[in-house]
């Protein structure tokens, strides 16, 4: 089935910044236009970090899919480099839903969107508040950039640290200093500083990143804006467009206590799925059960 599949590289503008992508063509399934589904990566990754197996069970199911990169990361332009803006990343799948809407072929009243953790909630927001989105899937979605900088910066010392540097680089800019930028992983001890050091995180971006061109980068405005980043609040706004969450049920990255209670108030329909272990299992060994029940409900909900 997969021999069928046709991928391109495209580009198309996202508030005058180009933006890279993949199309994938749909598998032929029948007559008429096909449904289709808008997918981005999470906090710093890219395209090219195993969002094609989602991706391509997608199309093998007729489904027309693009897979993008958003500004200032990746392939795409954009600056400052490295910068991880949830504002700026909602407007690109605003605009990767406008292009795929205006492919022939596509049929624009049919369109899904899929993401994963920051993009997991990305199509919180986006679901909750563009019309023409008609089906939500949220992979072990960010709910609460407040609640999670606390777990994460716990001690007192801690976030006034983060705090200070955050200031000190607000202060750097002003005075017409580049962005402070951090690594993302802690890849090597020479990585001081870096944002996430829990070696399952480590591993899956060091190893998925591996020759895709991703940058283990990101600026530390990225932080501030993620502890100011709420998508939870947009759940119970989603309704009457279904919701399919699928959350790991050992996800100390964005807690699975967090998604299961942003979950409780969406309004139906609605569907919970819970796959074995952390954070990154969707991406490796729950990829099949993940990307399955996400096909499901995009059938269900987005094909005739």
């Amino acid at each position: 089935m997969a021999e069928r599949i046709m991928r391109r590289d495209v580009t198309f503008q996202s508030e005058g910044d180009r933006i890279s992508a993949w199309f994938y063509e749909p598998a032929k399934t029948g007559s008429g236009p096909a449904p289709g589904i808008v997918m981005a990566h999470g906090f710093g990754a890219t395209k090219t970090m195993r969002l094609d197996s989602f991706a391509t069970r997608f199309a093998a199911a007729g489904f027309a899919v693009v897979v993008f990169d958003y500004r200032c990361l990746g392939e795409s332009g954009g600056e400052p480099r490295q910068e991880i803006d949830p504002a700026t990343q909602i407007e690109d799948y605003r605009n990767a839903i406008t292009w795929l809407s205006d492919q022939p072929g596509v049929d624009a009243g049919r369109i899904g969107i899929w993401g994963t953790s920051y993009s997991g909630g990305h199509v919180l927001v986006v679901g909750a508040t563009d019309a023409r989105v008609k089906c939500v899937v949220a992979q072990v979605p960010t709910i609460s950039g407040h609640a999670v900088g606390k777990r994460r910066f716990g001690t007192a010392d801690a976030l006034a640290k983060l705090n200070a540097d955050i200031n000190a680089d607000r202060l750097g800019r002003l005075k017409g200093g580049a962005p402070e930028v951090r690594p993302l992983v802690a890849a090597t001890p020479h990585d001081v500083g870096a944002i996430y050091s829990a070696p399952d995180a480590v591993q899956w971006y060091v190893e998925a990143g591996a020759g895709g061109g991703w940058v283990n980068q990101a600026t530390l405005r990225s932080v501030e804006y993620s502890r100011a980043y709420e998508p939870g609040a947009y759940v119970s706004f989603i309704s009457p467009r279904p919701l399919l969450m699928i959350v790991a049920r050992e996800d100390f990255v964005t807690p699975t206590d967090l998604a299961l209670s942003a979950f409780e108030t969406a309004r139906e329909p609605k569907k919970l799925v819970l796959v074995p272990g952390g954070h990154f299992e969707p991406y490796g060994a729950a990829l099949p059960q993940a990307a399955g029940a996400a096909l499901d409900w995009f059938v269900e909900h987005l094909q005739p």
